[in-house]
């Protein structure tokens, strides 16, 4: 058993509960997932069965793409709706406008600094445990790139917004910026993630109906990385760790090898002429092997 699932997450449960379900539903212990989503969030989660966990750093994974619903008014010590609200506070007389207008300085590359409810270690240990003693600690911004930000609609004091940015981005920081930088407070209600590279919402399959006949290949999911097709002896190389050497290489840094079946067996970095395999299937792992 080998390939990738889209997953429709249903809320409250975590990354790591939807793999550990696929794990009993599909009978293997190899699976494993890119990008997590909080149990508030809903959505678009890319799973990987067998040895296709090996190639989820290959995949098409950004940008991310959210659609959100943004509370203003309150704030809370998590940034969601899952923390405490605050006191209430004045929204702007025109929220929509001053929406519109604050939101130049959460595009492009901007300075985001995790929330402490997140796993983010520091020393060894998660924020989120330091944030449930009540000891703040000193969090290293990180630089995130936010491709878009647009706000949908707005109703009364919630505003509906689609997010397109780079992995990593905590959308609830947003929100919670967002609310500062009006004055007012702000919380993330609601997140469901429809896009994750060039998979979509719409491919994905609720967690309750997955089966592993609905698997794609890593033919499929791989592009746009190039796939150059070998034969018996050059495959036969690869495995065994070998550069081969090309007469036409493609473009770019990296590319997938297929097997004389056609099916993918390695990625390997492109030098000059040269394939020199990064990540391969083992010839003892064929299709169909759990």
């Amino acid at each position: 058993m080998l390939g990738i699932l889209l997953v429709d997450k249903p809320i409250g449960m975590t990354s790591h509960d939807v793999v550990n379900d696929i794990r009993r539903r599909f009978g293997t212990k190899r699976v494993g997932h890119a990008g997590t989503l909080d149990p508030l969030a809903t959505g678009l989660l890319v799973v990987a069965v067998g040895p296709a966990t090996r190639f989820l750093q290959y995949l098409p994974l950004e940008p991310k793409v959210y659609v959100a619903e943004i509370c203003f008014g309150h704030s809370t010590p998590t940034y969601d709706a899952e923390g405490e609200l605050s006191e209430a506070r004045p929204l702007p007389n025109d929220l929509a406008a001053a929406i519109d207008g604050a939101l130049d300085g959460f595009r492009g590359l901007i300075q985001q600094l995790p929330p402490m409810y997140s796993a983010v270690k520091v020393g060894g240990k998660p924020l989120y445990k330091f944030a449930r003693e009540g000891k703040e600690q000193v969090r290293e911004p990180r630089t995130v790139h936010i491709a878009s930000f647009e706000i949908l609609h707005v109703e009364g004091a919630v505003a509906e917004a689609k997010i397109s940015c780079s992995g990593g981005t905590y959308i609830r920081s947003l929100a919670n910026d967002l609310g500062d930088a009006l004055g007012c407070g702000a919380y993330l209600k609601s997140l469901k993630r429809t896009g994750v590279g060039r998979f979509d919402l719409t491919q994905a399959t609720p967690l309750s109906d997955a089966r592993p006949e609905m698997l794609i290949s890593l033919r499929e999911a791989l592009p746009p990385m190039p796939l150059i097709s070998l034969d018996a002896v050059q495959t036969a190389n690869i495995r065994e760790g070998r550069p081969i050497g090309q007469t036409d290489p493609p473009e770019g840094s990296l590319a997938g090898l297929l097997d004389p079946q056609g099916n993918v067996f390695s990625v390997a970095r492109i030098i000059g002429n040269l394939l020199q395999p990064e990540c391969v299937i083992p010839s003892e792992i064929p299709y169909g092997a759990s």
